[in-house]
């Protein structure tokens, strides 16, 4: 028996109906029709009237909810109260893209707030990432999200979404994105990733006769790159304050530019974890002022 059902038959009650209770609780009507017949064979009585076309709860139904509203709201304020008694490990992975933008200020943050939470974070792509969370090995992972949205079977936790930019030499000359691709040779990012398939799949949209043997899976290796005059290239920034030590030309690419959303994934049974709200919500904080901080460049 979860408690959430408790929950799930107070939705009823306020909504009067199924269908109004799976939308306040993010459920399939389905869904919340099973826990109410769950709830009835705890209870070993019928919760509802099921004999009219419309449901319509019984005398028991509301002194079951009246009886638990009290308990179930001190949980929850309990679970929303401010304590420092977060601990335990939280094992997570980043994309490298990420990792120096975020980890520097996401593991301060959690150190100086919850010195007994250990986090391990551990480097790799998106898709590998998200079947480790999926198998168990890692708790979360921050990913950037395939595009039409993620797998059902987790719980995606939105973290930013970035338009991509196409970088040329600080010297290019040329103003629109067929010239660029004319002029300079496409240095592809890798198509093993997100990024890559997103970039990818504009180029051929808009310059299938783009060429291009060198692909990298490392943006600063590409910046780098980029900026020794070596060819253009589709990436996405959350901090180009490297672009200072290797600088470039940023080109907008207008209504059509491939987005990249970023978020952090976790089973669903962990979605409501403490440790792993705690470390989402740094994340969040990080990213924020990041990127106020290229907004305001």
């Amino acid at each position: 028996m979860k408690i959430e059902m408790f929950d799930t038959l107070d939705a009823v009650l306020r909504g009067g109906s199924l269908a109004a209770a799976a939308t306040e609780m993010n459920l399939t009507a389905s869904a919340v029709s099973m826990q109410m017949r769950q709830l009835e064979a705890y209870l070993g009585q019928p919760l509802f009237d099921r004999s009219g076309h419309a449901i319509r709860a019984t005398a028991l139904a509301h002194d079951v909810a009246a009886a638990l509203r009290p308990g179930l709201q001190q949980l929850q304020s309990l679970r929303r109260r401010d304590v420092t008694a977060i601990e335990g490990v939280v094992r997570f992975g980043i994309i490298e893209s990420l990792m120096p933008t975020l980890l520097p200020g996401t593991l301060s943050a959690l150190r100086e707030r919850y010195p007994r939470l250990e986090v391990r974070p551990t480097r790799g792509r998106s898709a590998g990432l998200t079947d480790a969370v999926k198998r168990g090995e890692l708790d979360a992972a921050v990913v950037a999200e395939p595009e039409g949205g993620g797998s059902v079977r987790l719980h995606w936790r939105s973290l930013m979404r970035r338009e991509m930019q196409l970088i040329a030499p600080p010297d290019a000359r040329e103003t629109s994105v067929p010239a660029l691709f004319k002029q300079y040779e496409w240095i592809r990012y890798d198509r093993q990733t997100i990024s890559g398939q997103l970039a990818a799949r504009y180029v051929a949209s808009q310059v299938p006769a783009a060429r291009g043997t060198l692909e990298f899976d490392s943006v600063p290796a590409i910046v780098a790159m980029v900026s020794a005059g070596l060819g253009i290239a589709l990436v996405h920034l959350v901090d180009s304050g490297f672009c200072q030590s290797y600088p470039v030309r940023f080109v907008r690419l207008g209504r059509a530019a491939p987005a990249v959303q970023m978020s952090l994934v976790c089973r669903k049974s962990d979605a409501d974890s403490r440790p792993l709200r705690a470390v989402g919500d740094a994340m969040t904080a990080v990213l924020t002022g990041t990127v106020r901080a290229l907004a305001g460049r």
